[in-house]
């Protein structure tokens, strides 16, 4: 399995702070995992700062 985290740049809060908002995603993101069996199809929305969505995580299959 992987994890995918995928957070756009450019959009939200992120564009202006991008290494205090990515920060806060994967410290808020990382303590949040717990809630999920972290199986194939598990993920949520991921939000700025200011409750813009600016991306998501999900987790997928290996390709074989």
């Amino acid at each position: 399995m992987k994890f995918v985290l995928e957070v756009d740049m450019g959009e939200g809060a992120v564009a202006g702070d991008a290494a205090s908002e990515l920060g806060r995603i994967l410290r808020y993101w990382g303590g949040n995992v717990r809630h999920y069996e972290l199986k194939p199809g598990d993920g949520s929305v991921i939000y700025d700062s200011d409750y813009g969505e600016v991306g998501q995580w999900h987790i997928v299959a290996d390709a074989e």
